[in-house]
């Protein structure tokens, strides 16, 4: 479904990303596990078209998105969770997935859309009219999921899901990502959290100071001595 062939991205003069290849086939959860700062964010920018490519091509379904802007890939069916959550503090939870449904040219739709969310995550109907700084950091990260599913995408780009989020709402945000993936919704997942990710993962890679070093199933990763030392707290 996405293959992304030798991408380069720099800022400025400094190179955040070199000879980058990896790909994502239809329904698979693929996880890119690395430090803070070695530029996984930068590869979700790069495939979801916030950040211009300096070399190299980016694939999505066969077809060569290198270039397209960023409101085409969503058309397309590619759709982001970004870092941070960046819902709109003050729109309300209804009016924040509806956000994520603007490319949907079938309005007559967007109701069951919208109730199809609100299974995911009971608590956001409970707090449909309530506007969203107002909601724990958990139910933030929850909209922002939601929201990207509005779109009836593809594939979702997820991006640090339990960054600064409480354990109990780390452990709720992945049972969603399973869950979503048994769907058969095809997830690319950037995390810091590598014993969660990997958890969940069929397949991952290991990104360091913008190179991908190791690519291999989730499982063997997650046995890798060195993956181990490095990220899941082994010796």
């Amino acid at each position: 479904m996405l293959k992304v062939q030798d991408i380069e991205v720099s800022y400025g003069e400094f190179l955040a990303l070199r000879g980058i290849n990896f790909t994502v086939e239809e329904g698979e959860l693929v996880t890119i596990i690395g430090a803070n700062g070695a530029g996984k964010s930068t590869i979700l920018r790069a495939v979801m078209g916030l950040v211009r490519c300096r070399k190299g091509n980016v694939f999505f379904q066969g077809g060569d998105i290198t270039f397209s802007p960023s409101y085409q890939r969503a058309r397309l069916g590619i759709s982001l969770v970004p870092e941070g959550r960046k819902i709109f503090p003050d729109l309300t939870v209804a009016e924040n997935l509806l956000m994520g449904a603007y490319t949907q040219r079938d309005k007559k739709a967007l109701p069951s859309y919208m109730e199809e969310a609100f299974t995911l995550f009971p608590v956001l109907k409970e707090r449909r009219n309530q506007v969203g700084k107002t909601l724990s950091g958990g139910e933030q990260q929850m909209l922002a999921i939601a929201r990207s599913l509005m779109s009836q995408p593809r594939m979702i780009l997820m991006d640090e899901v339990s960054l600064g989020l409480m354990p109990i709402y780390v452990e709720e945000t992945f049972k969603v990502i399973e869950n979503l993936h048994r769907r058969g919704v095809t997830i690319l997942l950037v995390e810091q959290n590598a014993r969660k990710a990997l958890g969940a993962a069929n397949r991952g890679y290991v990104l360091e100071t913008g190179e991908i070093v190791l690519s291999d199933s989730s499982q063997r990763l997650a046995l890798n001595p060195q993956v181990q030392k490095a990220y899941l707290g082994g010796t």
